[in-house]
């Protein structure tokens, strides 16, 4: 009974250690020095009114610009076109910017050709926060880490398609000052 016993732990200890780790589902991006997209480049669809992510900031999100006026720039997370339109007429999106030693969190949108941002929280770096956006059918909601959320009007003119996700983006005016690092998993 005793080598039975032992056969079955030296088995069972055999297919604990032989199991391959979990893989890595983050997609790690890379907005370059002195660029604004993020690599790597990726084109992929949507075709559903909810968009739910993990994403972690490394340390490389914080810096300082030398020209002040372009610190409150928002830097683009994760976004989606939507209307079966371009996103700058269309789109919502999370922003986000390095401003006064923190890391602030913006809904962005594109509503029928005019910007609108609205301020969600904070958030630290090196940690993983939970973000989530919904399309229903006048307004967008967007969610953090589970609050409660920000909304902001949807265009009149929407139609219903298929979405196209863009990806991390640095800046507006200003390319990335240095290697700005940022990982995101989709949960769909």
């Amino acid at each position: 009974m005793k080598m039975q016993t032992m056969l079955s732990l030296i088995c069972m200890s055999f297919l604990i250690l032989s199991c391959e780790p979990e893989p890595d589902l983050f997609r790690h991006f890379v907005m370059k020095e002195g660029d604004h997209y993020s690599l790597p480049r990726l084109v992929e669809t949507l075709k559903s009114e909810r968009l739910s992510f993990e994403a972690k900031f490394h340390p490389s999100c914080q810096y300082i610009f030398k020209e002040t006026g372009y610190q409150e720039t928002k830097n683009k997370l994760l976004w989606i076109a939507d209307c079966n339109s371009m996103h700058h007429e269309n789109s919502d999106r999370f922003g986000w910017q390095w401003l006064h030693d923190r890391l602030e969190i913006y809904a962005y949108c594109y509503v029928d050709g005019e910007r609108i941002e609205k301020f969600v929280g904070v958030v630290a770096i090196d940690e993983m926060n939970r973000f989530e956006i919904r399309r229903l059918q006048n307004e967008y909601w967007f969610t953090l880490n589970n609050e409660p959320p920000v909304t902001i009007s949807r265009g009149s003119t929407c139609k219903t398609g298929v979405y196209y996700l863009l990806w991390p983006y640095f800046g507006g005016t200003l390319p990335a000052p240095h290697d700005v690092h940022v990982s995101l998993k989709i949960n769909y």
